[in-house]
């Protein structure tokens, strides 16, 4: 019990005492007793609050403690921080920080003892004149900040002395810790304002300038600070309450001294302590009436620092809080000091030297709210006032704070906004950006204020004016205007201000209804879309939720005037569904369209809720997820349209649905030619024209399309078919009989037309009529695409097909009605014609016709257009009766005449002048039953090839044209015809399923492969890639069986892997690579799949080619020829040689001895004729090298079938021959070969039949032939032999055999009948030799030539041996010699 009074005479009596001590008004002398008392009894508080309870006898035993581990665990940490400081160990600032943060982290008391040695520590710092950093004092300085949390009477009894003790100026840092103190401990520091503010009021005189007078001041601000926070707050004080006056008493001498002294400093930071001083100090006296009057002047002297300081955000500041308190005690402003500061303000914002940042905006924005609120009448006509002045940067600043003004809380001052935005009126057309933004920024402070007036919310309409402004600026520069910034920004912040309008107050839908309706159907708002359709969803269930009964009464409701700008539901039907099929410009815009569409189906029709509740939904499901490079705009549209006519499916109304035709009609009128969104309009007004049950309105709108529609203008004459084609949906025999109908009267009437009149008129009426031709057959395309599809085949053949073709046949040329036009003429219509056709079409003929004059002047314009409907017209008709399905037994009977048509065409047609989409006309058309004849196939595929293949090359094209960029667009028009009929001949394929038909294209495209310019070869093999690409999947075409073309294509491709041109190098392999894969579909072919992904990275051009790779894929494909193809593989590559340049010829020779080597096991049976083929082409000399060495490497793995073919060959050792024999003996094969021909000499004429029969006539001459083509050949390899050794070891077998045969020819019992057989046989090989046998004596003495010294062999001749070997009678003799 003891402890605990003494604890609570701890807390109460310090608080006594220093009451005490300042409500006396005795000296300081008389105060330090009290002071000194009271930290002695604060110092005991700690240690009675710690001390320990004595252990019960309960408690014996248990554990004791005395404190919570927290707490001794903070005292721990405080006590070993402290005594590092003592020991000076480690970094003073680090070490002061630590304790900091221990001591603002944790609720713990440190012991006195603790206490006072920090304190100490921490003073001792301070006060230290030298050896100590600043940074240190000021750690030093925060820590006795965050001690003072938990012993605050402490730390202040030690600065207050400190303040006292010598009666000199305090260390700066001393008085920068006062400072700290009141702004963190405010009303803890009251009772110390009057000794503080007196200890100071002693010192004053000695402060100079420079950091004393600036951590004076700080001390001056801050406590004068605390004390208007406490007169604000004094509750929660626990002291008694203390008076303005007391306070007033105290700071008025010193603010007396301060304005006397200190307001002419010269320095920019002394000015800056100075004045937030003086501010703080003002802000306690207004709060004593007395004190007001002499206030003022210093408020003057605040607003001149403007003018004085740089830096004027501490002038706004305190400004700020002056005004504040005016405003708090209630006190009016004179009149010449509100103006002053409303000019102060105003001049400030509208500074363009120097532009205040965000924050001083936001201050100064602050000021004339609050001056506002004591001077309304007078803030308001200053601004208005400012409003017309000369000045840009002074009607923005207007506008800014006239926003401001918007959201003030007084009456009087939102009295005078009507008069304010009257005079905003004039400023909205001001030419200068700024203050149009600044006008738009006014207009959301106003419209954000909460108003349920009308007069603020009709400022709406300036945004949609603003936001039209900007935007009609960009539309009327055209498609390369410049889009300004400023313009652009104008426009976001519109959509920034509407999007922002807050629906949900009281009273806004009779407000924002009528004024946001009527800007959603006119075009100019679009862009305003988005958050116009959020709020007017928002208006609509809040009314829905409203119901029947509204929600308050407004005296100036919608009056009828207003009702009357409200749109018609047709309106807003038609120009939502317009926005929504466009939502490549915004998606989010398509969206808030379908999302208006639902929130306004009451307002449309009523029968169109439950349709829509269940289709846009799907629409915006569609939508979610695409951008705009992965949402197709063509399916888009038709899921619009389709959304249309289900949309008027439950609508019964028949006028409804013909007044939305109508206003569908209408904005076709106000929409720009050519644009998006007429050809859009057309559509729908079809598609409305398909759900109306109106048949006469149907027939009328139809009949009025086509006899008003111009048809030189493309893009109606597209809309026009547009209009009827969608009509056709649901009154098909309606709409195609008026089409016949004018179509009849029309071609009646041409010829007559065309014949009268001057020459000028007949060519003009025959130009209309092209055009209005042109038109009707793709009239006629279109209806049959929008047919429905059970009542389509019973017209398509006669009634469609067969006016298509009537409308194209003319038998009177349009050239013959006089010159051509000149080439601007021709050029600008035919850039008409392009306009109305699908966008393929659109990009490429369009590119290359737009840039080049000339490039179809041969041609009319309505003779191209002619052709062109045509080409479209058959596509669409044949894609449209494809559509149908199972058509049964359905055959189009003018499928043949129609393609002869086109065929014809392509045939008359120059190579510049190609329409494109006509083979894509043929490709569908082809499709159809019933199927061409296999003539008819072949000449198909050679006039298409003919007219793609032959087109010159890209050099030839620049070197004709007068512009680059013109042959340019006119290749790339080339490259897609090239696509397009690869297309054709897949299309083609699919439709035979045969191997003829295959073949037929692999004919065709063969002699293209092997042209001699290489740009052909590129251009068919660029389409063979396609082809063999398609098919390679269609086992079906080859009926399971290996091609019987596959080793001549092998052939082909190879030679062309060393082309000249890379492109073709790459294909192919390409086609290589396919090839192999349809041959593994009928055989089996080791690693397919690798072996294509080696082709594919060969085709890759980032890849360099290896020779490696591509001879491993070399040695796959010829693994696969089948022996029976080897021949025609060998042609096809011989064949190539032709074509072929030098440097590449060594490549393709190697596809031949790749193929001999990996299939030398097959092709055994096929050596003759392989060896045969290569013997045909010996002619050609320069590839003679590569011709004896692919039959080197024949001999190598098949040495007794080429010694045999070639043994029998009808030409006796023609030159050919001899260098084969010779370049086989030059070969490592020599010895080899030789050894063969000597047994086979040895075994001629063994199986010799009997004598005296015409059977051994025969023989004998066949024999004859044999031995002397034997002997020619070994006299052939001997002679370029280039091994004597082993010849040495085969004259053995060499020796007797020449002998016999030379010793035959010579023995008497035949010698008569032999002369006459081998003079005959000599004839027969057309050898000249006067001796028969001197033919074996040759190639004996070339034999022995090689194989003995040139010595021996004079010898030989010395001794006459070759002589008497010759002679019948010495032969004996010679024979003796030459054993010898």
């Amino acid at each position: 019990m003891v402890g605990l009074y003494i604890f609570l005479l701890g807390l109460v009596l310090p608080q006594f005492l220093m009451a005490f001590a300042w409500r006396s008004s005795v000296s300081i002398r008389g105060i330090l007793l009290p002071m000194r008392r009271m930290r002695a009894l604060t110092a005991l508080c700690p240690c009675v609050r710690s001390q320990s309870r004595p252990a019960r006898s309960e408690d014996r035993g248990g554990v004791t403690g005395t404190v919570p581990a927290a707490v001794t665990t903070f005292v721990a940490v405080g006590t070993s921080l402290l005594k590092r400081l003592q020991d000076h160990e480690g970094d003073r600032v680090e070490t002061y920080r630590e304790l900091e943060s221990v001591l603002w982290g944790d609720d713990g008391c440190l012991t006195s003892g603790v206490v006072n040695r920090l304190i100490a520590e921490a003073l001792s710092d301070m006060r230290a004149a030298q050896g100590v950093t600043g940074d240190v004092k000021m750690a030093a300085s925060d820590v006795l900040v965050a001690l003072a949390r938990s012993h605050f009477h402490f730390v202040m009894s030690e600065l207050q002395s400190h303040l006292k003790a010598m009666r000199k100026v305090p260390d700066e840092i001393v008085l920068l810790t006062l400072g700290k103190m009141a702004r963190r401990y405010a009303l803890r520091c009251i009772p110390f304002v009057g000794m503080t503010l007196l200890a100071l009021r002693t010192v004053l005189t000695q402060v100079g300038s420079g950091e004393v007078l600036h951590a004076v001041c700080s001390v001056l601000e801050q406590w004068s600070k605390g004390v208007h926070t406490y007169l604000c707050s004094w509750e929660q004080c626990p002291f008694p309450r203390k008076g303005v006056a007391q306070f007033c008493e105290a700071i008025y001498p010193v603010f007396r001294y301060v304005v006397a002294n200190w307001l002419d400093c010269k320095e920019e930071e002394d000015k800056q302590a100075v004045l937030g001083a003086v501010a703080a100090m003002l802000g306690v006296l207004l709060h004593e009436e007395q004190h007001r009057d002499h206030t003022w002047e210093q408020l003057l002297w605040l607003l001149q620092q403007y003018k004085e300081v740089r830096d004027t955000s501490r002038v706004t500041k305190s400004l700020s809080y002056v005004l504040e308190i005016l405003v708090g005690v209630q006190t009016p402003i004179p009149q010449s000091t509100a103006l002053a500061i409303s000019t102060a303000v105003h001049r400030q914002l509208s500074d363009v030297t120097e532009e205040p940042g965000l924050a001083q905006k936001a201050v100064l924005s602050r000021c004339i709210m609050l001056q506002a609120r004591m001077r309304p009448e007078e803030t308001g006509m200053f601004l208005h006032s400012q409003l017309s002045g000369e000045s840009e940067a002074s009607r923005v600043a207007a506008l800014g704070l006239l926003g401001v003004l918007a959201h003030s809380d007084g009456p009087a001052a939102r009295g005078k906004l009507p008069q304010v935005v009257e005079a905003m009126c004039s400023l909205c057309s001001d030419p200068s950006a700024q203050v149009r933004r600044a006008v738009l920024e006014f207009s959301r402070e106003l419209l954000s204020s909460g108003s349920q007036s009308c007069w603020p919310w009709d400022v709406v309409g300036h945004i949609f004016s603003e936001f039209s402004r900007t935007s009609g600026r960009l539309v009327a520069g055209g498609l390369f205007a410049w889009e300004n910034p400023e313009d652009k920004a104008i426009r976001a912040l519109c959509m920034d201000i509407l999007g922002s309008l807050d629906v949900t107050l009281r009273g806004m839908t009779k407000l924002l209804w009528p004024r946001l309706l009527q800007y959603v159907v006119p075009a100019q708002y679009s862009g305003m879309l988005i958050p116009l359709s959020r709020c007017l969803r928002a208006l609509v269930e809040r009314r829905e939720r409203a119901g029947c009964e509204e929600e308050e009464e407004e005296p100036d409701a919608m009056d009828s005037q207003e009702q009357a700008r409200l749109p018609a539901p047709q309106a807003l039907l038609a120009r939502l569904l317009v926005v929504a099929a466009a939502p490549y410009p915004s998606r989010e815009r398509a969206v808030a369209a379908l999302q208006l569409l639902q929130a306004l189906h009451g307002r449309i029709h009523r029968g169109l809720g439950v349709a829509w509740a269940t289709e846009i939904p799907l629409l915006l499901q569609y939508l979610e997820g695409r951008t705009e490079s992965s949402l197709a705009s063509a399916e888009w549209e038709r899921r619009v349209l389709k959304f249309l006519r289900a949309s008027l499916e439950p609508v019964e109304d028949e006028a409804w649905t013909v007044g939305l035709s109508q206003e569908l009609s209408q904005r076709l009128g106000s929409s720009a030619a050519g644009s998006w969104e007429k050809l859009f309009l057309y559509k729908a007004l079809g598609t409305v024209l398909a759900a109306c049950q109106d048949l006469r309105h149907v027939q009328g709108q139809v009949l009025r399309f086509l006899r008003d529609t111009n048809p030189v203008e493309l893009s109606e004459a597209k809309g026009m078919i547009s209009v009827v084609s969608h009509a056709a949906e649901s009154h098909f025999h309606l709409v195609l009989g008026t089409v016949t109908m004018f179509s009849a009267t029309f071609t009646r009437n041409w010829s007559y037309q065309a014949s009268t009149g001057w020459k000028v008129q007949r060519r003009q009426k025959m130009e209309r009529t092209q055009t209005i031709r042109a038109a009707l057959m793709r009239t006629y395309g279109g209806i049959a695409l929008h047919a429905p599809k059970e009542q389509l085949l019973t017209c398509v053949d006669k009634d469609i097909m067969g006016n298509i073709l009537r409308l194209s046949r003319d038998k009177q040329r349009v050239g013959a009605q006089g010159a051509p036009p000149k080439e601007g003429f021709v050029l600008n219509v035919q850039m008409q014609a392009l306009r109305g056709f699908p966008l393929p079409m659109l990009l490429f003929h369009l590119s290359a016709l737009q840039r080049v004059q000339g490039v179809l002047c041969s041609l009319w314009p309505q003779d191209l257009q002619l052709k062109l409907a045509l080409v479209q017209s058959i596509a669409e008709v044949s894609c449209a009766i494809q559509a149908v399905g199972d058509c049964g037994s359905f055959e189009l009977s003018l499928k043949q005449e129609a393609t002869r048509t086109l065929l014809a065409w392509i045939k008359r047609e120059p190579w510049d002048s190609l329409v494109y989409g006509v083979f894509q006309a043929l490709e569908e058309l082809s499709k159809l039953r019933p199927p061409l004849s296999g003539k008819e196939n072949r000449n198909l595929l050679a006039v298409c090839c003919q007219s793609v293949l032959s087109h010159p090359s890209e050099e030839r094209m620049k070197k004709g044209r007068k512009s680059v960029r013109a042959a340019v667009n006119m290749e790339l028009l080339h490259r897609r015809g090239m696509e397009d009929l690869g297309h054709l001949i897949e299309t083609l394929l699919e439709a035979e399923a045969t191997s003829a038909c295959f073949d037929d294209v692999v004919h065709v495209l063969k002699g293209w492969l092997t042209s001699a310019k290489e740009w052909e070869r590129e251009r068919a093999l660029q389409v063979f890639t396609h082809v063999l690409g398609a098919c390679k999947e269609r086992c079906e075409l080859m009926r399971g069986c290996p091609y019987k073309h596959f080793g001549s294509l092998v052939g082909l491709l190879g030679s062309l892997t060393s082309d000249c041109l890379a492109t073709c190098r790459q294909r192919a392999w390409v086609c290589l690579g396919y090839l192999l894969q349809m041959q593994a579909k009928r055989m089996k072919v080791p690693q397919t799949d690798e072996i294509w992904c080696l082709c594919e990275e060969l085709n890759s051009p980032h890849t360099e080619t290896s020779a490696e790779t591509c001879t491993e894929i070399t040695k796959a494909v010829c693994r696969c020829i089948p022996a029976a193809q080897a021949v025609d593989f060998l042609t096809a590559v011989l064949g190539s040689l032709l074509h072929v340049m030098p440097p590449c010829a060594r490549a393709v020779w190697k596809w031949v001895f790749v193929f001999l080597v990996e299939c030398r096991k097959e092709i055994v049976q096929e050596v003759p004729k392989i060896l045969d083929t290569l013997y045909s082409y010996m002619q050609q000399s320069t590839h003679r090298p590569f011709l004896l060495h692919a039959v080197f490497l024949l001999t190598r793995f098949h040495q007794e079938p080429v010694i045999s073919s070639l043994l029998q060959k009808s030409l006796f050792m023609d030159s050919d021959t001899v260098e084969l024999w010779r370049s086989l003996g030059r070969s490592i094969l020599g010895i080899r070969i030789l050894r063969c021909l000597a047994e086979k000499l040895n075994r001629a004429g063994n199986d010799r039949p009997g004598t005296g029969s015409s059977t051994c006539e025969r023989h004998d001459r066949q024999t004859a032939l044999e031995t002397l083509t034997i002997t020619c050949a070994i006299s052939e390899v001997v002679l370029a032999l280039r091994s004597t050794e082993e010849l040495r070891q085969l004259l053995p077998h060499l020796l007797p055999s020449l002998l016999r045969w030379a010793s035959e020819m010579l023995g008497e019992e035949r010698l008569l009948l032999l002369m006459s057989s081998w003079g005959e046989l000599f004839l027969e090989c057309q050898m000249h030799v006067e001796k028969p046998c001197r033919v074996f004596l040759s190639a004996l003495e070339l034999v022995l030539g090689k194989c003995m010294a040139q010595k021996w062999m004079q010898l030989l001749v010395n001794w006459a041996v070759w002589a008497r070997l010759e002679d019948p009678l010495a032969h004996p003799e010679g024979v003796c010699l030459l054993s010898r």
